[in-house]
């Protein structure tokens, strides 16, 4: 499969922006242009929110065994096209093959998990006050959606909005990276190739300011999802509410990652050390902060320093490679920036800290030791190849140290205590905590922070519900 020119979804026609307007991809490995994506005018946002209105309307009214039917055989299709469509993946992201592989795969278990947790969307009988009465609670789709997701997961992120909203009867307008264009293309293809009304799902691109703005208000739209940084969610979800409109919001993190004295470094090396890398560090759920206590620092640090020196980095369509390029060189200044603070600030590095080479997007794989408290490393989310660790008295200072910052969505920790397992999981402010593991964002479980990193779910029941409203019918009999 050769990388195309991306074109939009419009009541289940491809097809280019009016006017042809368009915006160059980027391979991430060598800057090269290797395609383009259709660049969306107001026109055809017009379009697209008349054809998801057409399709709500019949989506909503389609039996939720038959939607079950229809989600299942896009998510065999996809696990069919895997490897075509990571190739794309990786050439417009940038992430090795068998990372992009596995995102799919998972992809395709989501799908079938909402499938068939859809069948299982029930309202309620509640006993009248009178034997001629009868009281109904009704669970029913929200409406049409607005999705907004990034480049970092180009498929998992579309994945959990759509499967979230097809399950529950909602009809969907993704408006997915432009950066990343053709692997969610690819995504949305699997569903309309499965027989999904015209008008179910849409896909734009364009300027992402201009599309928000547009969707957002428009009476059509009744719910809003978005994924990315902390700044612009605040942003669209303040427009949200403007207009009274639904809204999910998973935003950026700052994951600290405690590890207790009594800990089983060998094993936390190995379990944090390969969470820390995946996808360059792209990562929202991505360990970041690393609170050591004293009497485990020596050993973790030798072990993590060493196993990030171990890290072959290259193109990710290169087999040898466990780590591939960052996405964009906004990402690269950033790296290249949170390392001078923390230098300028009294900090080390025992490893990385430099760009790789001059073409592609390539950091070497960092760990910074000491870096202050008031640095940006330990404030700013790197979102990018880089860990910092500082030694700690006890778990309590640790607790604290990673409460401190405003950002909630994940944390992890390891320990042989249970009762410190038990302290974490009471004190920690974070939506998710994994202990003695590594992240585990399966579809059956929440997925989802708390402070500014956001609220609502995108896994488990309680992804779905925020896709329902609730309904009660009363009657008596004359």
């Amino acid at each position: 499969m050769t990388y195309p020119h991306v074109q939009l979804l419009i009541n289940n026609e491809w097809r280019p922006a009016r006017g042809n307007a368009s915006i160059p991809v980027h391979n991430p490995a060598d800057g090269t242009v290797i395609g383009s994506v259709a660049r969306a005018t107001i026109a055809d946002l017009d379009d697209a929110l008349l054809a998801t209105e057409k399709g709500f309307a019949v989506w909503r009214n389609t039996p939720a065994v038959e939607r079950s039917k229809v989600m299942r055989a896009a998510a065999q299709l996809l696990r069919e096209r895997a490897d075509a469509i990571a190739r794309l993946m990786t050439l417009e992201q940038g992430k090795p093959l068998a990372e992009a592989k596995a995102e799919i795969g998972m992809a395709a278990d989501i799908i079938e998990w909402f499938a068939d947790e859809g069948r299982r969307v029930y309202g309620r009988l509640v006993p009248p006050r009178a034997m001629n009465q009868q009281q109904m609670v009704l669970k029913e789709p929200v409406g049409p959606v607005a999705a907004f997701t990034p480049w970092n997961f180009p498929i998992n992120q579309v994945v959990r909005k759509m499967s979230a909203a097809l399950a529950t009867g909602c009809s969907i307008i993704v408006k997915a990276a432009e950066e990343t264009p053709a692997s969610p293309a690819e995504l949305v293809r699997v569903f309309v190739d499965a027989g999904l009304p015209a008008g179910v799902v849409g896909l734009v691109y364009g300027d992402p300011a201009e599309i928000s703005n547009y969707l957002i208000p428009h009476p059509v739209i009744r719910k809003i999802t978005f994924t990315g940084s902390t700044p612009v969610g605040k942003q669209l979800a303040a427009l949200a509410g403007k207009h009274m409109k639904r809204a999910t919001m998973e935003l950026g993190g700052h994951a600290p990652v405690i590890i207790a004295a009594d800990a089983n470094i060998a094993n936390a090396v190995k379990v944090i050390a390969g969470a820390k890398f995946r996808n360059a560090g792209q990562v929202c759920i991505s360990p970041t902060r690393f609170l050591v206590e004293e009497a485990a620092r020596e050993e973790f640090v030798a072990g993590f320093v060493a196993y990030t020196k171990s890290l072959k980095v290259g193109s990710g369509l290169d087999a040898s490679s466990q780590m591939g390029p960052l996405a964009n060189p906004r990402r690269l200044a950033a790296m290249q920036q949170i390392t001078e603070d923390a230098l300028a600030r009294g900090a080390t590095v025992a490893t990385g800290g430099e760009r790789i080479g001059s073409t592609g997007n390539f950091f070497a794989p960092t760990v910074i030791l000491d870096a202050p408290l008031d640095s940006s490393v330990f404030n700013n989310e790197p979102f990018g190849p880089m860990a910092a660790v500082r030694t700690v008295k006890n778990i309590d200072e640790a607790i604290a140290e990673a409460n401190r910052l405003p950002f909630g969505l994940s944390a992890y920790a390891f320990t042989s205590s249970i009762k410190t397992a038990h302290q974490l999981s009471a004190q920690m402010q974070t939506g998710m905590l994994w202990i003695n593991q590594p992240a585990a964002p399966w579809a059956e479980l929440p997925f989802g922070g708390v402070k500014d990193s956001g609220y609502g779910s995108e896994g488990g029941p309680e992804a779905l519900e925020a896709y329902l409203v609730t309904k009660t019918v009363a009657m008596t009999s004359v």
